[in-house]
């Protein structure tokens, strides 16, 4: 008799969870952008800043776009545009600038310009943000240890929780003290340090998980 009380309590409660984990997803989903950083011609085979891995970053970062706009949630665009003296890429007025055809914006998706490696520097995208009321952001973009990065750890600090989407960012080979860091090993030490500590400051995922919902 008291298994089947038991049950007659818990069954319900079990359902009323899991509709409430459901409306909790939702909501989630609902308060959520996409954040696309500096997918621009540079970046790609022939640019001025060519990096490893950049067309498949480019053609996953294209897939997430895809499903946000399915899904009419906001996309947000970052264009970097470069104005400190010895630029050498992204310079303003050049096709290199422009943000990459994969990713091409609709009229109704937010372009933001910046002009340094963290997108919210003397830019408005706290202020967009803030009025769309979203506190959750999916990051994408390049480079990963530059603005993508930089990104990310301002966004944590002014409150907003992270997921980057691993294979859709890159970088290029590094240097340090006259040693070669190739790009691969970059790519993973930054997304590791940046998820370390119980994703404190963004969890990682890629694209076949996040398109798969997980």
């Amino acid at each position: 008799m008291d298994n089947i009380f038991k049950r007659i309590v818990i069954l319900p409660l079990i359902f009323i969870s899991l509709l409430l984990t459901k409306a909790q997803q939702k909501m989630t989903m609902d308060n959520t952008a996409l954040l696309i950083i500096d997918v621009q011609n540079d970046y790609f085979p022939g640019g001025k800043m060519p990096l490893e891995g950049s067309e498949q970053a480019g053609k996953n970062i294209q897939q997430i776009l895809e499903e946000f706009r399915k899904n009419k949630l906001p996309v947000i665009h970052i264009q970097h545009i470069s104005t400190n003296e010895g630029a050498s890429f992204f310079l303003p007025n050049t096709p290199g600038a422009e943000i990459n055809p994969l990713v091409s914006p609709k009229n109704d998706e937010k372009i933001i310009t910046k002009h340094f490696p963290n997108s919210f520097r003397e830019t408005d995208l706290l202020e967009y943000l803030h009025s769309e009321k979203i506190k959750n952001l999916v990051i994408a973009g390049m480079m990963t240890d530059v603005c993508v990065v930089s990104t990310t750890r301002a966004a944590f600090d002014l409150g907003f929780n992270n997921l980057i989407i691993g294979d859709a960012t890159a970088t290029r080979d590094r240097e340090l003290d006259g040693q070669v860091i190739k790009a691969e090993e970059v790519q993973r030490s930054f997304l590791a340090g940046i998820s370390a500590l119980g994703n404190l400051y963004s969890r990682i995922t890629g694209t076949k998980d996040f398109l798969n919902g997980k």
